[in-house]
């Protein structure tokens, strides 16, 4: 009992009635508040003594409100949803932060890293936006991106290094433990080439072989990346790939590195966002943290 609210009952009370109230089923209530049925009556049983009201009927198939008990329900909640809003107020909303990245790049570098990134910064509510098309940061309400290219991407933008392109070429350890590693240009014509949007082969082959031809390899096409490294991990070629969306897989066992020749190409992936005085608070937290990211890769 309360000396500044000497009417007020027991709280633990008011909260068991509400749920009681909300379900009209003593085993429903105590599901919820993770207590015994038994508790619950008694708790109820408590309120009405304490009150010297009836709040239920006893029906044969469950529980009534009184007229009282109806009434007061509606107060009760009505309380209990002023402190949870009082309660809430209390504490920081999350920043959120909207991210445009390609499908591949989420799916092969971003995603498995999130797990890291919700842990060490919970106030922080990221919002990933995946797709082929360039995100408008204004209309799509992006606040960064990251982009494969060269700078400058766009007026009012600025840019910043997140990591080189890195080519190697991947496969299944069990493709090549059948076939044998491709030494030779002409051992190469007998894999099948996994080729994504970007059509890195022929820069990749003349790297390795220079002055041989485009090559007569057999051709499978995709429009993701990832789905090119899916393919090769599923023994159906070898394919090209950023170094840095194959780590992981090379690591687990899942793909093997066909050659030790990597091809560094002019493009790279950058992180863009707007040039404008108010930046949102977690900009600088999700940089940082994709540049530490990217250092590992």
């Amino acid at each position: 009992m309360s000396a500044a609210f000497p009417s007020l009952p027991s709280l633990n009370a008011l909260r068991m009635f509400e749920v009681v109230a909300r379900h009209l089923n003593f085993r429903l209530a105590a599901e919820e508040l993770g207590v015994t049925q038994a508790a619950v009556a008694q708790q109820i049983r408590g309120l009405e003594a304490s009150l010297n009201i009836r709040l239920f009927e006893r029906l044969p198939r469950g529980l009534g409100l009184t007229d009282a008990g109806r009434a007061y329900s509606s107060s009760v909640r009505g309380a209990f949803a002023m402190i949870d809003e009082a309660t809430r107020l209390l504490r920081p909303q999350p920043s959120q932060l909207t991210v445009s990245v390609t499908p591949s790049f989420a799916a092969k570098w971003l995603i498995p890293r999130l797990g890291d990134f919700a842990e060490s910064n919970p106030d922080i509510d990221l919002r990933l936006l995946a797709g082929d098309r360039l995100s408008h940061f204004q209309t799509d309400g992006v606040d960064l991106a990251v982009r494969y290219g060269q700078p400058p991407f766009g007026a009012g933008l600025n840019a910043e290094l997140l990591m080189e392109q890195r080519l190697v070429a991947v496969a299944s350890p069990q493709l090549l433990a059948e076939k044998g590693v491709p030494a030779t240009f002409a051992a190469l014509q007998g894999f099948v080439a996994l080729h994504d949007a970007h059509d890195f082969w022929p820069a990749f082959t003349a790297a390795l072989f220079p002055g041989q031809g485009p090559g007569t390899a057999r051709n499978l096409r995709f429009n993701q990346t990832s789905l090119a490294i899916d393919a090769a991990a599923g023994g159906q070629g070898i394919a090209l790939a950023s170094h840095a969306f194959v780590k992981d897989d090379i690591a687990a066992g899942r793909l093997a590195q066909v050659f030790p020749q990597q091809l560094q190409l002019d493009k790279a992936f950058y992180l863009v966002w707007p040039r404008k005085a108010q930046q949102p608070a977690a900009l600088a937290v999700v940089k940082a943290w994709l540049k530490e990211q990217a250092g590992d890769s």
